[in-house]
């Protein structure tokens, strides 16, 4: 039988991000095992058990085969809060990195996630975790992600999943893959993203010192020389991003860097792994989401602002890129706290309504 690897545009937002899914409680399940990924699984709970002015948004439990058994994670020994059938009373259950890709997880363990499921819980996996979802029948038919060295795996092993490797997470909102083990803390800003408004999700991720959102899949993890302290193409970036809505052709960028269009094109690649075209279409967009999320600025306005021009444009290189509308992202992912939020950017010297 064939493998069902497919080799998709670089995206990391879920398929159809118009449908929404509400956790039914604050709970997040972290599940142990033995030889869990002790990295995943304090992503999880460093991530959903921060606490703003004293008061957490989400209530972490560790859950495995037994409350109070300790486990073995590289070399970490953890001691689980809860049993397995806390799952089912859970708003959202964490899966990290399955120990073994090729070992079949408890009949336990596979029922109590059928069980959470079919109760609504939302279920997420990171990296290898993604295995035990498939193992539990959880997967069939729908578009998942992995870390790109056990992708072809997966594929072959459960042939009824749709598995694309070059994503960072996917989101089918009741169920959701990440890929690599940093890609955890991606997953789990987006889901903070979806409960709390982007404002929120930014904040944690500044606290983190993490990116808010990553663009790109996992083809853009390649070796790069680091930027040295005067390179003119850091000062560039900076200023680039601040003028998104001026002329950003390769040959402006170019004589801005002083450097020659063929010197330019090769030290933006080794730079940032992609063409200098394509970085500014992700720049462009990746303001336009902003601009959605924490404002009230019309279409074209934002299309304007950002460099594209007409609104056209953008819905063309949006949905492009995000697999959904701006008007629909809009209404998915709204901060809650837009006013605040649009006095921020204002000061930040963005134009918004």
């Amino acid at each position: 039988m064939p493998i069902s690897l497919k080799i998709m545009p670089n995206r990391s937002r879920p398929q159809s991000p118009e449908r929404r899914y509400r956790p039914r409680n604050n709970v997040v399940a972290v599940l142990a095992y033995d030889g869990v990924s002790t990295f995943e699984l304090g992503i999880a709970a460093e991530m959903f058990g921060l606490t703003e002015a004293g008061r957490a948004r989400y209530r972490v439990v560790i859950c495995a085969d037994g409350p109070g058994r300790r486990l073995a994670g590289s070399g970490v020994r953890i001691i689980a809060d809860a049993g397995l059938e806390t799952l089912a009373r859970a708003g959202t259950i964490i899966v990290p990195g399955w120990q073994d890709i090729e070992a079949r997880p408890s009949d336990e363990l596979l029922a109590a996630l059928r069980r959470a499921h079919a109760r609504g819980v939302r279920i997420a996996s990171i990296c290898s975790g993604v295995f035990v979802l498939a193992a539990a029948g959880l997967l069939d038919g729908r578009r998942v992600t992995a870390h790109w060295a056990n992708a072809a795996a997966l594929a072959k092993k459960y042939p009824r999943l749709e598995v694309d490797p070059d994503v960072l997470y996917v989101d089918h909102g009741d169920i959701m893959t990440s890929a690599g083990r940093a890609a955890g803390l991606d997953l789990c800003l987006h889901i903070i993203r979806r409960d709390h408004g982007a404002e929120v999700a930014n904040d944690v991720a500044r606290r983190f010192v993490v990116a808010p959102h990553r663009d790109g899949g996992q083809a853009q993890f390649i070796a790069r020389p680091v930027q040295k302290e005067g390179d003119p193409l850091t000062h560039l970036f900076d200023w680039a991003l601040r003028h998104l809505d001026l002329d950003l052709s390769i040959d402006s960028l170019a004589a801005r860097a002083h450097m020659s269009r063929r010197t330019f094109i090769r030290r933006f690649g080794e730079a940032t792994g992609c063409a200098p075209g394509e970085w500014v279409l992700q720049a462009r967009v990746s303001r336009a989401r902003e601009l959605l999320e924490t404002g009230d600025t019309s279409i074209e306005d934002i299309a304007t602002s950002v460099g594209f021009g007409s609104a056209d444009t953008l819905r063309h290189h949006f949905r492009a890129r995000m697999r959904t509308t701006p008007n629909r992202y809009r209404r998915t992912f709204r901060s809650k706290e837009s006013p605040h939020a649009r006095r921020k950017l204002r000061l930040r010297g963005y134009r918004v309504g």
